[in-house]
């Protein structure tokens, strides 16, 4: 069976210090048929990749952050595959180099792969208008 790991799941297991870590251990420790796989797609990693290093006593960069992701996907204990649309945190350009970043990233891909729709532009219209208000937080 493939499980989708959320994002909160993803975090959990790849930051060992993280407070649900040891449960999500637990958990894949019960995964025991060859058939198992975990599975991650652009959003979740996108999310590990933003969220990861706005974690208290963490200290990651972006860049650290997505070595973190790599390294978890390539463990051997429980394969980790991607659901495909092919633009997660491995394909995040050099230049991204903070957290708000990787959103606009992910904006900018999501356009280029989907045809121009209006219901496209609604959502891309929808995340200009929000952006401004969400990097006043970051």
């Amino acid at each position: 069976m493939t499980y989708l790991l959320d994002a909160n799941a993803l975090i959990a297991l790849g930051v060992t210090t993280h407070e649900s870590h040891e449960r999500v251990d637990a958990w894949i420790a019960t995964l025991d048929s060859p058939a198992d796989r975990l599975a991650t797609c652009a959003v979740t990693e996108l999310a590990f990749v933003r969220i990861a290093p706005q974690l208290p006593g963490l200290g990651a960069s972006v860049a650290q952050a997505k070595e973190l992701l790599r390294r978890l996907k390539r463990q051997q204990r429980v394969h980790v595959q991607m659901l495909a649309d092919a633009v997660g945190a491995d394909h995040l350009p050099g230049w991204v180099k903070t957290v708000r970043q990787t959103t606009q990233r992910r904006v900018e891909r999501v356009r280029a792969n989907i045809n121009d729709t209006p219901f496209v532009d609604a959502v891309v219209e929808a995340f200009r208008s929000i952006m401004p208000k969400l990097q006043r937080r970051a």
